[in-house]
């Protein structure tokens, strides 16, 4: 291996390192980010105004506070060392009373004259202390003597004092005139402002995804088997593109299912003339073990005929309604009891559900005589919760291998030796109910049994 071919490797492998750290740190970002898209898009207004107003206030901040007080702080103090100048170059003064006038009058400063020695102690520094940072930092610059300030003690007022020659200055100056104070009304108002927009943003965005929701609600009714009377497309022209392509899909499905319907509904109905006349030839005929054997074949026909209309109508026609499973599931042990069977019922949970009575009826009626077919003890569970209603048929039956399981449901499929081989079968009693979980948004599964037997789960969404 070359140096070159090392150095590719060294490269390969600490990219990949890098490609695998960037992927566990987007997947441990995307775990912390919020899944709807209401709140990501609330994300997206307020983060960025967020950041924005972040950045005005460090700006606003280190501008005002900073510069503008130092400016007013160097103010207050060039104003003390003037005071300090006249009271060297006038000793005539013995009162300082011109020099309290002209601090009094022309600076805004209240002066006082203290016995030499009279300087406090150091007192605690405040947690924010630009003030005294700026005050002290000016005084030793310009005026270079010991000193001793107060931004604490009162509100309004700063005290300075100030070590002269034969006396302690002591100064009382306006804290507006050392600091700038008013900020907060900036800040209120940015805030105020900010909180304003924010809500006018949030109420146009719900507006925004409100249409996006009810699309969500009619596409999940279409594909439980109910019907969203009121929708119609609304909102922005992407969501209203949208509603308009869901309609036509719908239309659609809705035009294939009704001409499927309808054509095997015409054939159906040919074919019951055909047999109805063949019923009435053999009748006419008269009795033989011949013509009994012809009256079975058409018989069952006939029962062939209306399995398969029943496949292809499926459940169109019926309206989704409220509907007391536990109700339903007692009539299937009561008739599965009728015909000899040992069946149990159980069910936990609310027991209204909405789905398509007579539909979803037959499909579990379908399971419950497939294991009533080859099994002698029967056991009906049923639960719901706040998604999904789940129905579960075990029997100590014969079972169906695994490898098989998903065959059976297979129109007109019939295994060598499987359950559901009877006679005169169709092999569609597992497809009509396939097809009628799967109308209402849901599926059935094969699983072995607790019993012994096999076990059939049908699971919805509520």
């Amino acid at each position: 291996m070359t140096t070159l071919d090392t150095g590719l490797t060294l490269i390969r492998s600490a990219a990949g390192r890098v490609s695998a750290a960037n992927g566990r740190l987007g997947n441990a970002f995307k775990s912390w980010m919020p899944t709807g898209l209401y709140a990501r898009a609330l994300l997206i207004m307020i983060v960025p105004m967020v950041i924005l107003q972040t950045v005005v206030a460090g700006v606003f901040m280190e501008r005002h506070y900073n510069t503008v007080t130092r400016r007013l702080s160097a103010a207050v103090v060039q104003d003390i060392a003037a005071l300090i100048d006249v009271y060297k170059g006038y000793p005539q003064d013995k009162d300082r009373a011109q020099i309290r006038r002209i601090a009094q009058q022309r600076l805004n400063l209240v002066v006082d004259f203290l016995p030499p020695g009279d300087m406090p102690p150091p007192g605690p520094k405040p947690f924010f202390n630009l003030l005294d940072q700026s005050l002290s930092v000016s005084i030793g610059r310009q005026i270079g003597r010991p000193f001793w300030i107060d931004t604490v003690g009162n509100s309004n007022l700063i005290e300075i004092r100030i070590m002269i020659d034969d006396a302690v200055m002591r100064v009382f100056a306006q804290r507006s005139a050392a600091y700038a104070s008013n900020s907060e009304i900036f800040l209120f108002w940015m805030v105020g402002t900010s909180s304003i927009l924010l809500i006018v943003a949030v109420l146009f965005l719900r507006n925004q995804i409100k249409p996006i929701l009810r699309l969500a609600d009619a596409a999940e009714s279409f594909g439980k088997g109910r019907e969203a009377p009121n929708f119609r497309p609304r909102g922005a022209r992407e969501v209203r593109r949208a509603a308009h392509a869901f309609l036509e899909m719908k239309a659609r499905v809705e035009r294939t299912i009704e001409q499927r319907t309808a054509m095997l509904a015409g054939v159906s109905h040919d074919l019951r003339t055909i047999l109805t006349r063949f019923k009435l030839e053999l009748a006419l005929i008269g009795d033989s073990p011949e013509l009994d054997a012809m009256r079975k074949d058409v018989d069952e026909m006939s029962g062939m005929l209306e399995d398969y209309l029943a496949f292809a109508r499926g459940d169109s026609g019926e309206n989704a309604q409220p509907t007391d499973m536990a109700l339903a599931l007692e009539e299937l042990r009561s008739d599965a009891e009728r015909d000899g069977h040992q069946t149990t019922v159980a069910f936990q949970g609310l027991p209204v559900v909405t789905v398509k009575p007579a539909a979803f009826k037959r499909c579990l009626a379908n399971l419950v005589s497939n294991a009533a077919r080859h099994a002698q003890t029967i056991s009906i569970n049923g639960r719901r919760d706040h998604r999904y209603l789940t129905v579960t048929i075990d029997d100590d039956g014969p079972g169906i291998p695994q490898a098989k399981r998903e065959e059976v449901f297979k129109p007109f499929l019939r295994l060598d030796s499987a359950r559901n081989q009877d006679e005169g079968g169709t092999g569609l009693g597992l497809a009509i109910a396939r097809d009628i979980a799967r109308s209402h948004g849901g599926d059935i599964t094969l699983a072995d049994s607790p019993i012994g037997g096999l076990r059939a789960i049908v699971r919805v969404p509520v």
